[in-house]
């Protein structure tokens, strides 16, 4: 295997286990400056060059793109996916985790814990939006920061109004958060690779600091994580589109709550703290799935005129509850179920002696025009709206109005 790590940073301790980890293993391993990529585009051939020069083959890509080159560094990843290039991250995961808001609006589709969160702009909102988290304290976040640099604790509702204020004079986007109290000063740390969590490290704030970052001075232990917080991490990953993660979970009184999924996870903490080859499991995990490239399901599957992707709800009191698969007739009519999600199992691929259940959710592929009895009504949109006139409205008349004017010669 010939491995490319994508790092502006060769010397740093995650890169060089990288490195170190491959290299023990056989494989070939280049560390790539991110920045010395240039994207070509042209018709079914999509390249890249480094360094002025056409990119030698890879099999496999591992990025490490820090926050600061997000947009760059995601369209390089973006491009290898293009050229059926194993990535270990998504470029849409990583865009996904490095927004803060973005990350939490996406799991808060899913039955997973997070702490209560609101983002507003308007000074009118702020104080409404600290009483809906649960009033002060409460934590005052950046949208994209890192180790800790832009997490605020504002202990009452005067200068949490205060700080988000300022930060927003500065043009600065930023959630009000729940105050965890019950994890005041600790989280966890789970690092995710595939579908298991291979190490896990509590991280505790010392002194008068709240935050547990290691970065800001914060002691670890190696700890066991319970089921429950594991499967919560690797849920967590896998929502994100991450395959190799850092997941920071708070430990809350009603359980896990995830705090962060951090897509360029650090090694040396986490390897000093449990002292495992955390480097050695990620090459083993890209070795074993780099014949599994990122496919973009939207690109290859509604490139078919009138097919699609939906998902299916099952409510009470349903025709289809009871039912297996092959008995509900959603075969015979040209729709194949790839996913069905209960409660918060996921269910790959289910048989088709699979028995539904009020609640299910099916994730189904198959002729848009046969689903659509099958969607909530709520949810039905006009597959193909009819273009109309502009009406004779206020504002449609400031265009309407010049569009009849007579056309004189200049």
């Amino acid at each position: 295997m010939k491995l490319a790590i994508l790092s502006r940073s060769p010397q740093c301790y995650s890169t060089r286990r990288l490195r170190e980890a491959a290299e023990q293993r056989g494989f070939k391993v280049k560390v790539l400056n991110t920045l010395h990529f240039a994207i070509d585009l042209k018709q079914a051939e999509p390249d890249l060059f480094f360094r002025q020069k056409p990119l030698s083959d890879y099999d496999a890509v591992l990025p490490r793109i820090g926050s600061s080159i997000t947009y760059f560094g995601t369209a390089v990843v973006r491009q290898f996916e293009q050229m059926d290039i194993f990535c270990a991250n998504s470029s849409s995961g990583i865009s996904n985790s490095r927004d803060k808001l973005r990350s939490l609006q996406i799991l808060s589709r899913h039955q997973i814990g997070i702490p209560q969160t609101t983002f507003v702009r308007d000074k009118k909102d702020v104080l409404p939006a600290i009483e809906r988290v649960g009033g002060a304290p409460v934590v005052i976040k950046l949208l994209e920061g890192t180790q800790g640099i832009g997490v605020l604790l504002a202990e009452s509702v005067n200068s949490a109004k205060a700080i988000i204020e300022m930060l927003q004079s500065q043009k600065q986007n930023v959630l009000i958060q729940k105050f965890v109290a019950e994890s005041k000063g600790r989280d966890i740390r789970a690092f995710v690779v595939g579908d298991r969590v291979v190490a896990a490290m509590r991280r505790v704030a010392q002194g008068q600091e709240f935050r547990s970052n290691v970065h800001r001075g914060g002691v670890t232990e190696p700890i066991e994580l319970d089921e429950t917080y594991c499967k919560t991490a690797v849920r967590a990953a896998q929502i994100m589109g991450l395959r190799v993660a850092g997941v920071d979970i708070l430990e809350g009184i009603d359980g896990p709550q995830i705090m962060e999924v951090n897509s360029s996870p650090g090694l040396e903490g986490i390897e000093r703290c449990t002292q495992l080859d955390i480097a050695g499991v990620v090459v083993d995990y890209i070795a074993a799935q780099v014949d599994f490239p990122e496919i973009d399901l939207r690109q290859r599957l509604t490139v078919s005129r009138g097919y699609g992707v939906t998902e299916i709800h099952i409510p009470e009191g349903s025709e289809y509850i009871g039912k297996e698969i092959n008995e509900s007739g959603l075969r015979d009519k040209d729709i194949n179920v790839l996913t069905l999600y209960r409660g918060t199992t996921v269910i790959p691929n289910p048989r088709s002696s699979r028995q539904l259940e009020s609640g299910d959710r099916l994730l189904c592929f198959g002729k848009l025009e046969l689903m659509r009895h099958l969607i909530p009504a709520k949810t039905r949109r006009k597959r193909r709206p009819k273009v109309q006139d502009l009406p004779e409205l206020p504002v449609a008349e400031e265009v309407l109005s010049e569009s009849v004017k007579p056309v004189t010669d200049s």
